[in-house]
């Protein structure tokens, strides 16, 4: 016998963003989907359940008019499914290609960090989001999308708008505004760009999708710019965070990974899973179905929290802990099934073995600052927000 979707109304949105973690253990607990009110979403927060969903998107499917995404991004490839999703994904392939990753992309990400590094070594202190992270993020994404050369922070705010937007489930006006501001003027960006990437083509983004075969509508390009501009952005710049949080918060773990440098692509995967920077992504149900034990009715509009998932003791021991050690266990930070994150290669490229190592290989005794502690907020998207730390000149 199956039962309804419960409704949770006792929990505040704020609470979500400051630590989403004991409020993900109570939904688990409670049903494998729940309706929490604050949110206007019905979330489901178990492993396997999210796994089962994804492995089926005739019934749980990304194309979702009313998702948040479409309103602020217009119609991306990441709310389709089958061809139409297919076909969006194989116009930006070539930009993704190991070889283009590794002969094109590394050495450029290898010169961004070596400056920034640079720039950070002349001091003894900084707050790494603003000082590394996210200029990291934001110039590599530049490069890669086909822009022109703009201040990082432009890119950055536009990122911060538009995944504002996609996350505004407690609907504030301004929050939509300044994320359909931000839609406009990548918008104005792409326009002032494409005829170079017709005329001249490149491994670039921008430039796989004018000359794909048929080249991507421009409606589509806009819309995936967009969506690429939010994930492609922000989950770099806090798995680079939360990595070095990690690893800085227990000096054992991190004098292991010092020590074997082998380990760094663990410790990366072992980040994302402990902080997942995508935190959570909707589906539609389109037909009636049971989860669990629980009836899911044809329409219902649900978040699938990825950062819960992560974080379910069913699937991992001591879930909360970040552990390098850790038995080696998929997790779902980058996403499964057909819609398993792009990016995934260039993430683990830039943090894990570009970025991270290079960061502790040039900082000496690179350690937190006690009287500031670090910040760490969201679920939609969740990283630190401020991370302040110390070294040796």
């Amino acid at each position: 016998m199956t039962s309804a979707v419960p409704v949770v109304t006792d929990i505040a949105y704020q609470d979500l963003l400051d630590d989403p973690y004991p409020i993900f253990r109570r939904l688990r607990e409670l049903a494998p989907a729940v309706y929490v009110e604050p949110a206007k979403l019905t979330l489901v927060t178990r492993f396997d359940d999210i796994v089962r969903i994804e492995r089926d998107p005739a019934t749980y499917s990304a194309d979702n008019p009313a998702s948040l995404v479409n309103k602020v991004m217009g119609p991306t490839f990441m709310r389709k499914d089958g061809a139409e999703h297919a076909i969006g994904r194989k116009a930006i392939e070539p930009s993704f290609r190991p070889a283009t990753i590794k002969e094109h992309w590394a050495p450029k990400f290898t010169a961004i960090a070596q400056a920034l590094i640079d720039d950070l070594s002349a001091a003894d202190e900084a707050d790494l989001f603003a000082a590394l992270a996210a200029p990291m993020a934001s110039l590599s994404l530049m490069a890669m999308i086909g822009f022109r050369e703009m201040p990082w922070q432009t890119l950055a705010d536009w990122s911060q708008a538009l995944i504002d937007g996609a996350g505004n489930y407690a609907a504030d006006a301004g929050v939509e505004r300044k994320a359909m501001q931000a839609s406009a003027d990548v918008d104005a960006a792409i326009d002032a760009v494409l005829d170079d990437h017709r005329s001249k083509p490149n491994p670039s983004i921008l430039s796989s999708m004018v000359n794909a075969d048929p080249p991507m509508p421009i409606e589509g390009i806009r819309a995936n710019i967009k969506v690429i501009i939010g994930g492609g952005l922000n989950e770099p710049r806090d798995a680079i965070l939360t990595l070095v949080l990690g690893l800085l918060q227990d000096p054992t773990q991190k004098h292991s990974v010092l020590a074997k440098p082998e380990l760094w692509p663990t410790a990366l995967e072992e980040a994302v899973r402990w902080i997942s920077p995508i935190g959570m992504y909707p589906r539609r149900v389109t037909r009636d179905v049971d989860l669990s034990g629980t009836t899911l009715p044809e329409d219902l509009q649900i978040g699938l929290c990825i950062g819960a998932a992560n974080r379910d003791g069913n699937r991992f021991a001591e879930p909360d802990r970040f552990d390098v050690m850790r038995p080696k266990q998929s997790h779902l930070a980058f996403g499964a099934g057909p819609h398993f994150c792009a990016g995934t290669w260039v993430s683990r490229l830039t943090v894990g073995k570009i970025v991270a190592p290079m960061l502790f290989d040039r900082l000496r005794n690179l350690r937190l600052r006690a009287e500031v502690p670090p910040v760490v907020r969201g679920w939609v998207f969740r990283g630190p927000v401020t991370l302040p730390v110390r070294w040796d000149a």
